[in-house]
């Protein structure tokens, strides 16, 4: 049996922080997959702008304020903060900049110490890569990322948090491929390698089921190879062409499939849904019947794993 969860994103700009664990709380979550990610912006990164709380030099006050609202919340209304998701990008184009790319890992270290402050043991971290136009080989990619994590590592054991991969997809010209970690026995050997590199367990797989469905992986031969090394799920639909993060059941995903994975692996940990856009899409009145119904998934899963 497992747990489950659901983002924050997408309700806290409904709700606010509070509001979103409120409204996570009422429909039946355990847990919530922490969006932390918001104090930095995908567009503010492409951009380089960067938020006061981040900026170098900035004092530690301002950044543990900020995760103390996600601890504080999880704490009255009874959730856990299992996961969170870090900012992405984690570079740029692979090393085009290598003083932002500096910049940003500096910025991950700050975001796996407030995992710590709000009481997190989970963050996932995209994998360093650049877009379709901007591919290198892939020993090139391989070691790029190994030495980037790595570069994470300590920062991680300090603070007792485990740093999920996740699983990628890129573009071009309307069309989605494959990306890194989008492979399972590749996927695999990253985390070994950097387990082994590390000299512990401290880092994780976070399998993202969407990403899956969009390139058309197989879901259960996936989590087949990643075995017990997927400890962090981003669960959501899409059409097989867009990434949308709706609920399950309203795309292109085999549901049944993925259920048989989650039984092949024995998986229970805790099972997180990342469908923001779902509760986007849908009249305010109407999001906590979403959210409810994307509960009640969680708990199908549940049940039909452990037949």
């Amino acid at each position: 049996m497992f747990s489950i969860a659901v983002q924050t994103g997408g309700l806290e700009e409904i709700y606010g922080i509070d509001g979103a664990y409120r409204a996570v709380q009422e429909a039946g979550f355990d847990a919530v997959d922490a969006n932390v990610d918001h104090v930095f912006p995908p567009k503010n990164i492409k951009d380089h702008v960067i938020p006061e709380v981040l900026a170098p030099g900035a004092s530690e006050t301002g950044l543990a304020a900020y995760f103390r609202q996600y601890k504080d919340a999880a704490r009255k209304y009874g959730l856990v903060n299992y996961q969170a998701h870090a900012p992405f990008p984690s570079c740029e184009k692979g090393d085009e900049d290598p003083v932002w790319n500096d910049f940003l890992l500096e910025m991950l270290k700050k975001v796996i110490k407030g995992c710590s402050e709000m009481e997190c043991g989970q963050l996932i971290v995209h994998p360093f890569f650049g877009d379709y136009a901007h591919t290198v080989s892939r020993e090139e990619e391989f070691k790029y990322n190994i030495e980037r994590y790595m570069a994470l590592a300590e920062t991680a054991k300090r603070y007792g948090v485990v740093i999920n991969l996740e699983n990628m997809f890129t573009g071009r010209k309307g069309k989605v491929y494959a990306s890194v970690c989008n492979e399972g026995q590749s996927a695999a050997h990253y985390v070994d390698t950097l387990n082994q590199l590390a000299g512990e367990k401290r880092f994780g797989f976070c399998l993202d089921v969407g990403h899956a469905t969009l390139v058309g992986l197989d879901i259960k031969r996936f989590m087949e190879d990643l075995g017990d090394r997927i400890t962090c799920f981003h669960v959501h639909d899409n059409d097989g062409i867009n990434d949308l993060h709706q609920a399950p059941y309203t795309g292109k995903t085999d549901w049944d499939r993925f259920v048989e994975g989650l039984k092949e692996i024995r998986f229970d940990k805790t099972l997180s849904f990342e469908t923001f856009a779902a509760v986007g899409t849908v009249h305010r009145e109407l999001v906590p019947q979403t959210l409810r119904y994307i509960a009640a998934c969680g708990r199908l899963f549940d049940r039909l794993a452990s037949q």
